[in-house]
């Protein structure tokens, strides 16, 4: 079946391709600041982003254009086998997929890309619920147990290169979501190490100012973060036939990072006239910038738009059974055959140390040197067991409820005299309440039992208009406080273990023993059933937000 997609795929096109080996891909490593295959040869990426933009909803809530859905290319076996001859005829090693359903199977694709010497760059994330808030960030249950999903069903193939943490979540004007994005490496490089994984930690990371790239790059590398392996930047500067010194900036202020630093998308499409030139592409593949960064991903095989520009190069058929390829494509495929890659410096060669991490300056850079700890799935699922009253899902897709709710029941108790201080987190104070690692229901749950018990527990104070319930196999007698003290009694650093299993049904529930609520399966093409579209994600967080004031705190 390896061999098959290919040759089947190329028989189809008309084109030759040479039946591939039957050998796995060689493992890459980081060393210092530079990849190596397992022999000690220096590796390069040399790809393009391959995914189908998902829906995308504008408005003043969605300022970087975000998808809310997505399609799970990687699982849809006969659009991979007649896309390989098109991805072979650019000569990569490497495409970046931006989200993957973990329930579906991959087999077919993953072993097709494999046996044609294709790495795969997979974004662990998925859009709205599945990732970190840009603006309300959190690292929880959830989230993580998502990542370790997506892992445990990828983990398989020898072709997987990185696992990307996340993708332009920090911004130049949102600078607080840096600790939770490290807490995440930290710990998804403890459950790849548990599982003898040499996946590379990747993060994609905007561009802008360069104190703010700078600032970024070294905190995500810093040692007292628990730095990534892989810093992607989307790098747009190089715009039609730019001069060579185009980077040379850029360079400058990466010569002496100390992981892996590479292009994670690049081709401009505001430059007049169409199409692009990719003259950037023999630059970025020799000295001096191959000492400093290791290649690139061209943006994008399917179509894309962004800022009214579409940067897509492949076009399917109405049926999807063809594609049509434009003068985009041509130019890279010139481009990217003619790459020879440079092999050096030596594996063995002495690498630059991590960076320092940067200091909080307000208002430039606000993230703390503090990260939060991480996610307990046994802890939260203790305490949702003790919860005196419980959140009661009305529907499958109850998440977008769950946020107007907690503003609402976090309102309910600050006007009794409580506090929503145990749910809450703030990267720029680097403070995390002991609940914020929970799944947001929990968080939930555990707002509305401070409010029935503030309420000395009538049945009424447990309603919330009929989204609540009285949990009858609760300690009577023990308050949620007291609960929380002893299920979650302080924070700590651990190596994740295999998430709870998920059973089908209502909402993607899992089992008893745990706390995630992680989205549940999806056809391929569609979005997990948990996700809501951005205009009501907008309504929930500003609902938040008015009530509870500074409290920072995700759906993520």
């Amino acid at each position: 079946m390896r061999n098959l997609l290919a040759l089947a795929a190329a028989a189809l096109s008309g084109i030759v391709v040479l039946a591939p080996t039957a050998s796995a891909l060689p493992k890459v490593s980081r060393a210092g600041k530079y990849l190596y295959t397992e022999d000690g040869n220096r590796f390069f990426i040399k790809g393009i982003a391959y995914q189908t933009q998902g829906l995308i909803v504008p408005g003043p809530d969605n300022p970087l254009n975000q998808p809310s859905t997505f399609v799970d290319n990687l699982a849809d076996a006969a659009a991979c086998a007649r896309d390989l001859p098109n991805l072979q005829k650019l000569g990569i090693n490497a495409i970046r997929a931006y989200a993957a359903n973990s329930s579906l199977n991959h087999d077919e694709c993953m072993q097709a890309l494999s046996s044609a010497g294709i790495y795969v760059i997979l974004d662990l994330t998925l859009p709205l619920n599945g990732s970190i808030d840009t603006t309300l960030p959190a690292w929880s249950t959830n989230t993580l147990d998502q990542y370790l999903r997506t892992i445990d069903a990828f983990e398989k193939y020898d072709n997987i290169l990185a696992y990307n943490i996340g993708n332009e979540v920090i911004t130049p004007k949102a600078t607080q979501s840096p600790p939770f994005i490290a807490a995440a490496a930290r710990d998804i490089r403890a459950y790849l190490n548990s599982i003898s994984s040499s996946a590379l930690i990747g993060y994609a990371a905007i561009d802008g100012a360069a104190s703010f790239v700078l600032n970024e790059a070294n905190f995500l590398a810093c040692s007292a973060t628990g730095s990534i392996d892989l810093f992607g930047l989307n790098n747009y500067e190089w715009c039609g036939n730019e001069p060579n010194t185009t980077f040379d900036g850029l360079n400058a202020r990466f010569a002496d990072y100390g992981v892996a630093a590479y292009f994670s998308e690049f081709g401009s499409e505001n430059c007049n006239p169409a199409p692009r030139v990719w003259t950037e592409i023999p630059v970025m593949f020799s000295g001096p910038m191959t000492n400093i960064w290791s290649g690139g991903l061209a943006f994008s095989y399917f179509g894309a738009i962004s800022k009214g520009h579409e940067f897509g190069m492949a076009v399917p058929s109405s049926d999807g059974t063809s594609v049509t390829t434009n003068a985009d494509f041509d130019n890279l495929a010139a481009k990217f055959n003619a790459v020879t890659f440079v092999n050096g410096p030596a594996k063995s060669a002495s690498t630059p140390a991590l960076p320092a991490c940067p200091s909080p300056t307000p208002p430039a850079w606000n993230a703390s040197n503090t990260i939060p700890q991480t996610p307990d799935d046994a802890a939260c699922g203790c305490l949702a067991n003790e919860l005196s009253c419980v959140f009661q899902p009305p529907t499958p897709d109850y998440m977008a409820l769950v946020g107007n709710l907690i503003g609402v029941a976090c309102g309910l108790v600050q006007t009794a005299g409580g506090t929503c201080d145990d749910i809450s987190s703030d990267g720029v104070k680097g403070t995390y309440g002991r609940l914020a690692m929970c799944d947001p229901t929990i968080k939930l749950s555990y707002v509305m039992s401070q409010y029935y018990e503030l309420q000395h527990r009538v049945n009424t104070a447990c309603s919330f208009r009929g989204n609540a319930t009285i949990n009858a196999n609760a300690k009577p007698n023990l308050l949620v406080s007291a609960a929380a003290s002893s299920c979650i009694p302080s924070a700590a650093v651990f190596t994740p273990s295999a998430p709870p299993v998920l059973i089908p049904g209502a909402g993607a529930k899992t089992n008893t023993t745990s706390a995630g609520n992680a989205p549940g399966g999806s056809t391929t093409g569609g979005a997990m059933p948990s996700i809501v579209s951005r205009s009501v994600l907008a309504g929930m967080t500003s609902a938040v937000a008015c009530v509870v004031g500074g409290m920072i705190w995700t759906l993520a």
